[in-house]
């Protein structure tokens, strides 16, 4: 274990599997204190044990994010002990149909998680750092908030939120001392991405997954420690000197894919 996060707390929203229990362990194992926030209690209790492993430290919380009410007690009562450093808005649900085949109820979905759940902890957290005159926010938006991904409609527009969000947050605030950026992942392998092709593509799964892995020039999916290990940067000291920026971590899908 390092020390380069010694003292900091850092909440990090749907850190009970996927990218966030990987950020979760990255900062734990260098020296940050991890609040641990999902609506699923058993996987945050299930990141908070893996943490304990190592003699990290970590308390779990279960909040539905979409809740302006829920963050607000759930944050409220974590302020009463002690600040909050470091807020990466990780979780997130996906949604797959064009603009015709988005019910307004799939909107509103995903609106509610993906848009409204970052809101909610960033709202619900910006006065304590102004007041300290320190933070670091890290909002995890998408290659979807940049090019046009087929059948992507509801998710594309959410991740476009973020990282038009993102870029104003860090405008208002970077002379109270608060840093925020976002990092725009391609296909990442997770439990995520597993659920999501076995529940949309069930007589196709093998087929599917390499496709999504083909479409990255590199030739693969991310890995959630390749993930975790942009955002530790980026929350961290080294990083400084970047606010307002929007990080591609994709194997080369961007610029690559022509």
């Amino acid at each position: 274990m390092s020390n380069k996060f010694n003292e900091k707390y850092a909440l990090i929203t749907g850190s009970g599997s996927g990218i966030g229990q990987s950020t979760a362990l990255k900062l734990a194992e260098q020296g940050a204190h991890i609040i641990i926030v999902d609506l699923d209690m058993n996987a945050a209790n299930e990141t908070k044990a893996m943490i304990a492993k190592f003699d990290g430290k970590a308390s779990a919380y279960q909040c539905d994010i979409a809740s302006n009410a829920q963050v607000k007690e759930v944050v409220g009562s974590i302020l009463k002990d002690h600040p909050i450093d470091i807020l990466i808005n990780n979780a997130g649900i996906a949604h797959v149909g064009n603009l015709e085949n988005t019910t307004e109820d799939d909107l509103d979905r995903v609106y509610n998680v993906n848009v409204k759940g970052a809101y909610n902890m960033m709202s619900s957290l910006i006065s304590s750092m102004k007041e300290r005159k320190s933070g670091v926010i890290v909002n995890i938006a998408s290659i979807a908030a940049s090019v046009g991904i087929e059948d992507r409609f509801a998710y594309s527009m959410s991740k476009g939120a973020i990282l038009t969000m993102t870029y104003s947050v860090a405008r208002d605030y970077i002379d109270h001392g608060i840093r925020c950026n976002c990092i725009s992942p391609a296909r990442v392998h997770t439990p995520f991405v597993d659920n999501f092709i076995a529940k949309n593509y069930p007589d196709n799964q093998e087929e599917v997954f390499t496709k999504l892995s083909k479409s990255q020039p590199i030739g693969r999916m991310g890995t959630v420690n390749e993930m975790a290990a942009l955002i530790s940067f980026l929350c961290s000291d080294d990083a400084a000197f970047i606010t307002g920026s929007n990080i591609p971590i994709d194997g080369g899908f961007v610029t690559l894919n022509n």
